[in-house]
């Protein structure tokens, strides 16, 4: 007789993280408190173990044949002591006793009595953690020709809809993330991360005119969720776009109303106010919004989140990368500036808490303030009405990349699907519209907010400092006042 015994989920992730990072290597805790007492022998401020198994698959279609497949294991040790504000960082993809007391070793010289103190040890404990997607292998959610008919069906569906479509990619991705943190006061945090995403591009060709349209989503579950309608919705989304910019006309330029569409063009936001509220840039008072919590900053409604907890998303974590439980994290709230995202080397110099935001691309990486979902929430307008106001102006509803100056909050973004708009009706679609503005000076000139905020599909990736993580972003449709527009007119 063998009967299952069910347990807590934080301690299952425990124990799969034990399995895959410490048992292989004849590693246990003690080993983990040796090296965290090696670092501590010096006087430091903070110390963490950070290992990591991940395991990824790849698979895309070109001109109808499945073209490329990939499969990638990759496992290592990041070991960071933190003083005051400096860091030492070093990394291994050889776990093993010797070489985590050696990168103990070495990081453990930045301590410089002056100016730091002794972190106490303490009792083996286990972090609190959330249970927000199941702890499971998506690679092996479906087989092999499963995928490779999935990806099939892309092709087929978008052929199928319009005879302009000339080409067609699409790609499948999964990984399987597995995460233990051990810090120096004693916590012991781990993660099981399942991370999928589905992307579809198509080119459509009219005349000798070729245009691109894309979509695709994801999320940490397994790759169950495409199902044929959820591939259809893509399918429909990446054919629209590139149809209508087959008929697009060159954008006007000039300073005048944007309004962007919910969802997707959240990532504007992401750029333009998110990366401004991060806590490096406004410990280190180069941020356009240091020093001015409790301060208006944005126009009277517009209310912003910076939230981990969501249940499936993209951006969404148990613990972050330092092993905190991740958080929802009020960031402007009606227009008041409420707090910024930190991880704990920032929050302690700030004198704050950590928010759950410590995050890494990986184990060879050092973790900072990162976003997760970063979304503004709906007002009371309905979208048509927004579009109706507007007399003269841009309906953005997609974009593609973007950039930002944290010191001045200066953005350019490029909108992949945008339409002029002339007393409150859609013209025509226009190609070539690039957004120009500042993100403080943009948040005091939203002057109507929709009632359909959304989430993106599950397809953002953020880049810092040259580290990537998944995000998720958000909006309802927005209007903005006075952006410049910089078209091809």
């Amino acid at each position: 007789m063998y009967s299952m015994i069910s347990r807590e989920p934080t301690i299952e992730r425990l124990a799969t993280a034990r399995q895959l990072l410490l048992e292989p290597f004849g590693l246990d805790e003690t080993h983990l408190s040796r090296a965290l007492a090696e670092i501590r022998s010096h006087q430091v401020d903070d110390a963490d173990l950070y290992f990591q198994y991940t395991r990824a698959e790849g698979w895309s279609l070109e001109e109808g044949i499945v073209k490329t497949g990939s499969f990638s294991i990759d496992q290592g040790v990041g070991v960071r002591a933190v003083s005051g504000e400096k860091t030492a960082f070093a990394y291994s993809d050889d776990i093993s006793e010797a070489s985590l007391l050696d990168a103990a070793r070495t990081v453990r010289s930045i301590s410089a009595a002056s100016q730091t103190r002794r972190v106490k040890a303490g009792a083996s404990k286990i972090a609190q953690s959330r249970s927000l997607y199941p702890s499971l292998d998506p690679i092996g959610t479906l087989d092999s020709t499963a995928k490779v008919e999935l990806l099939g069906k892309v092709e087929k569906l978008a052929r199928a809809k319009d005879p302009r479509i000339v080409q067609v990619m699409a790609g499948l991705a999964s990984e399987y993330d597995v995460v233990l943190v051990a810090r120096a006061d004693g916590t012991l945090a781990a993660d099981v991360r399942p991370l999928v995403r589905l992307s579809v591009t198509v080119i459509a060709e009219q005349k000798g005119r070729r245009e691109v349209g894309s979509s695709g989503g994801g999320g940490r579950f397994g790759l169950a969720y495409f199902s044929d309608e959820q591939i259809s919705q893509y399918v429909d989304e990446a054919v629209h776009a590139a149809l209508v910019n087959l008929d697009s006309r060159p954008a006007p330029a000039g300073v005048m109303t944007v309004v962007l569409g919910s969802g997707w063009p959240g990532v504007l936001f992401h750029e333009a106010v998110g990366h401004g509220l991060e806590g490096d840039f406004n410990r280190k008072g180069s941020s356009a919004f240091s020093g001015r919590i409790g301060q208006r900053v944005a126009a009277k409604g517009v209310t912003v989140l910076d939230d981990g907890t969501i249940a499936d998303r993209r951006g969404s974590l148990n613990v972050d990368d330092e092993g905190h439980v991740s958080q929802s994290n009020m960031l402007i709230e009606d227009g008041i500036l409420k707090g910024y995202i930190q991880d704990s080397m920032n929050a302690r110099l700030m004198g704050v808490k950590p928010t759950g935001n410590g995050r890494r691309e990986s184990y060879a990486h050092i973790p900072m303030p990162r976003m997760t979902n970063t979304y503004m929430l709906g007002g009371d307008k309905d979208p048509q009405e927004i579009i109706g106001s507007i007399k003269k102006g841009l309906y953005a509803t997609n974009f593609g990349g973007g950039q930002v100056d944290i010191t001045s909050g200066k953005f350019v973004f490029s909108a992949s699907e945008a339409y002029w708009v002339e007393n409150g009706k859609i013209q025509y679609p226009v190609k070539g519209a690039t957004i120009i503005g500042s993100g403080p000076e943009s948040l005091k000139h939203i002057s109507m907010i929709g009632n359909d905020m959304r989430l993106d599909s599950g397809v953002g990736t953020c880049g810092k400092e040259g580290q990537s993580v998944p995000v998720g972003v958000g909006q309802p449709t927005l209007r903005i006042d006075g952006l410049t527009v910089g078209g091809t007119a």
